[in-house]
C-alpha cells in the first residue's frame, strides 16, 4: 500500500445497544499506539480527536433504544467522514457498530460527488441488516446496512445522499443471522460469506473474488472491521461474542490481502470495549490488523506477552 494521510477520527458512541463500554474504546487504541504503529509504517498520520454532540435542542429519547441520540451521531459522523474522504485515508475508532451509519453514509455521499462506485467489505459476526422495526433487541448497532441499502423503516434518520448498491457489499465472517434479517438478506445480492465457507476453502478465494470485483470497477473500498469477527479466544473484548470466528492467522491474511490490493480508501473499528479486556489484549490485537492492513508484512509483527 501507497503511504497515506490518514485521519484517526474517535467516535464514543455507545447507545446502539444495551451493554456500554464502547465509549471507551477511542482511547484504548490510542493508548495501545495506533498512531505510532501506522507512522512507523511511513504514514502521515493526524488525530482529530473525538467527534462530540451537542445535545441541546435534541429532543428527550422516549425510545427504549436511545433512537434520537442515535440519529444526531448518524448525522455528525456522516458530515466528518465525507470531509475526511477529501482529506485522506479516514480511520473511525469506535464506539459501537451504530458509528457505521454516519461513516457508511457519509464515504458514499464522498463517492458520488466524485462519481466512483463505492464497495463495502463488513468483517463480523452479525450481518447488521435489520431495520429498527425487525430487531428484536431493538439494539441499533445491527441496523447500518440496511439502513445505507435504503430498506424500509428509517423514515426519521437522515436522507441518504446516495444510496449504496447491495451487490457492491461482502459480508465475511457471518455466523449469527435472525430469521428475519436473513430473509431480508435473501432478498438482495449482497455477497455472504459464512464461517462455514470460510472453512471449507479458506478465507483468501472469496476475499480475492471480492477484491478483482473492486479492481474492475475502480471503486472505493470501505472495511467495516468489528471486534467479534475475531474469535473470542483471541478478542474477549466484545459484548456479542460468538464462537467460531476468525482466526489470528485469517484476520491477519485478510488484512494483508486488503494491503496488497492497495484499494482500501476508509476504516471502521468498532465494538472494542476495554471493560471487558484482558490487559489491553484485544485493542493491541486490532492495532496489529490495522497495522498489517497499513503495510506491515508477516515478518515484522512484535512478540507479544500477556
Amino acid at each position: 500500500m501507497e503511504t497515506q494521510n490518514i485521519h484517526l477520527i474517535g467516535v464514543p458512541l455507545d447507545c446502539g445497544k444495551t451493554r456500554i463500554g464502547c465509549m471507551m474504546g477511542p482511547d484504548s487504541y490510542r493508548t495501545a499506539g495506533l498512531e505510532a504503529e501506522l507512522t512507523k509504517l511511513g504514514h502521515t498520520v493526524t488525530d482529530q480527536g473525538n467527534i462530540s454532540i451537542d445535545f441541546d435542542g435534541i429532543e428527550p429519547d422516549l425510545h427504549p433504544h436511545a433512537m434520537n441520540e442515535t440519529i444526531a451521531w448518524t448525522r455528525e459522523i456522516a458530515t466528518h467522514a465525507q470531509k475526511a474522504m477529501e482529506q485522506g485515508f479516514p480511520v473511525f475508532l469506535g464506539g459501537d457498530h451504530a458509528l457505521a451509519l454516519g461513516s457508511v453514509s457519509g464515504i458514499a455521499a464522498y463517492a458520488e460527488t466524485v462519481d466512483r462506485p463505492l464497495f463495502i467489505l463488513w468483517l463480523d459476526a452479525h450481518s447488521d441488516f435489520h431495520s429498527p422495526q425487525t430487531t428484536a433487541s431493538g439494539n441499533l448497532h445491527g441496523t447500518p446496512l440496511a439502513y445505507v441499502t435504503g430498506q424500509d423503516g428509517f423514515d426519521i434518520f437522515p436522507p441518504l445522499a446516495a444510496i449504496q448498491p447491495t451487490k457492491n457489499i461482502c459480508l465475511m465472517g457471518i455466523r449469527s443471522i435472525d430469521a428475519q434479517e436473513s430473509v431480508a438478506l435473501q432478498r438482495t445480492d449482497i455477497n455472504v460469506v459464512g464461517m462455514r465457507t470460510i472453512d471449507e476453502i479458506g478465507i483468501a478465494k472469496p476475499l480475492t473474488s471480492f477484491l478483482n470485483e473492486v479492481i474492475a470497477a475502480d471503486g472505493f473500498l470501505h472495511v467495516s472491521l468489528d471486534v467479534d469477527f475475531l474469535d473470542p479466544d483471541i478478542a474477549p473484548a466484545v459484548g456479542t461474542t460468538v464462537p467460531g470466528g476468525a482466526t489470528f492467522r485469517e484476520a491477519h491474511l485478510v488484512m494483508e490481502l486488503l494491503c496488497d490490493s492497495g484499494r482500501v480508501t476508509s476504516l471502521d473499528l468498532v465494538e472494542l470495549n476495554p471493560f471487558l479486556d484482558e490487559r489491553g489484549r484485544t485493542a493491541k490485537l486490532m492495532v496489529d490488523l490495522c497495522a498489517s492492513l497499513m503495510g506491515r508484512r508477516i515478518f515484522d509483527r512484535p512478540t507479544r506477552s500477556y
